[in-house]
């Protein structure tokens, strides 16, 4: 199976000058492929509304290692679970009368912002609503679940992925992520302390044990790095700066954390960094890929550890080549995108799909004539323990 991944990184990266010198150098710094950690974006998104429960017992059945919720705060301050605060295109509060009155503008990073927000609504409240597709054009199939799910809290995932622990007997990582942490701050609703009371609380406390703190802004990091023992995971955008970074005043920008200097400064506080896939093989103008970085290389060098966001298996998520016919939402050769990464040698996969993830890793350790689906948990079958709406 070795051959076919590295035959794959060629024919996905043609490596030529400096891309070839960083491949070549990404081989010498690479972990195990038994290592790679399959983490379940916002949960198993690609089949279910994300950040719900369906959406994370099915990628803990689908064999994903780590699950991830965002984490934003309640009026009443409590850790909530969505991508972003503004709710609108993740729940059904629009369509709910009693809360029209809510809808309003604010300004969250810079950014003007209309609609509804977990900040101005009671965890009772919230617990009223059901959640929805993020997006419905993509994946018309997730939305036959619209209405199923309630808005889970951090604690009830914690305690469902003690649940799937012992269920699997295996144990299942939890990978929360602050979002906007300095205007969360700003309003008194700081994540942080919350966070680390949760983590602390639940006795998870602990470098090897099974939670992962991300954020993309590195001052609410070193806020929980002062307070925990737990792993941290410098978050990198593709383009501009943290938030916290540039409300300082500070000029840094992703760019320049991802160079060799602005990386041993990440490893001062961190243990992985989280750039976009495409900060490790770039996309050319016309969307096919370009050489491989130094990135992967980079990040061993500076002692730490690389996950790369986010795998999705559409068309319009896929570089050019790796696409299959001409609809968007259709799914193209994804497997070979995954394949090219593990040449690199990336030790984690963020990832919307965690079973072709699976599979992919798989490949490099499946014994000969062992069908794929042999090495999958069998699904999860268990009805929810809420109701529907």
């Amino acid at each position: 199976m070795r051959k076919i991944a590295a035959t794959t990184l060629a024919v996905l990266t043609p490596l030529t000058g400096a891309g070839a010198s960083a491949a070549t150098a990404a081989a010498d710094h690479r972990p195990e492929r038994s290592q790679v950690v399959v983490i379940g974006h916002r949960g198993s998104a690609g089949h279910r509304p994300e950040h719900t429960q369906g959406s994370y017992e099915l990628a803990v059945a689908m064999g994903a290692d780590w699950i991830e919720p965002d984490l934003v705060p309640t009026k009443d301050h409590v850790l909530v679970v969505r991508h972003e605060n503004e709710i609108s295109g993740t729940t059904d509060v629009s369509a709910r009368p009693e809360f029209a009155g809510r809808k309003t503008t604010k300004v969250v990073d810079g950014r003007n912002v209309t609609g509804w927000f977990t900040e101005d609504f009671t965890l009772a409240e919230l617990k009223t609503l059901r959640a929805a597709e993020r997006l419905p054009a993509i994946r018309q199939r997730n939305t036959v679940y619209n209405g199923y799910y309630q808005v889970m809290t951090f604690q009830e995932v914690l305690d469902l992925a003690k649940k799937l622990s012992k269920k699997y007997d295996r144990e299942v990582g939890v990978f929360p992520e602050t979002k906007h942490p300095t205007y969360f701050r700003s309003i008194g609703l700081p994540l942080e302390e919350k966070l680390i009371e949760t983590v602390r609380r639940n006795g998870l406390n602990r470098p090897r044990g099974p939670v992962v703190v991300q954020s993309f802004e590195p001052s609410s990091l070193k806020r929980v790095a002062g307070a925990l023992r737990v792993p941290l995971w410098q978050a990198l955008g593709t383009t501009g700066q943290p938030y916290d970074l540039k409300a300082a005043g500070d000029p840094t920008t992703y760019a320049d954390m991802m160079k060799p200097e602005g990386l041993a400064k990440i490893a001062d506080y961190a243990q992985w960094i989280g750039p976009d896939k495409s900060s490790a093989i770039p996309l050319n103008p016309d969307g096919s890929t370009g050489a491989p970085t130094s990135l992967v290389s980079d990040a061993h060098k500076a002692g730490l550890k690389i996950g790369v966001y986010t795998f999705r298996s559409e068309n319009q998520y896929l570089p050019l080549q790796l696409r299959r016919g001409s609809v968007p939402t259709e799914h193209g050769d994804a497997l070979a995108e995954y394949r090219a990464h593990l040449e690199l040698g990336v030790d984690a996969f963020v990832t919307d799909y965690p079973d072709t993830a699976v599979l992919a890793r798989g490949e490099r350790t499946r014994p000969q004539g062992l069908a794929p689906a042999d090495q999958l948990a069998p699904l999860n079958t268990d009805e929810p323990e809420e109701g529907r709406h």
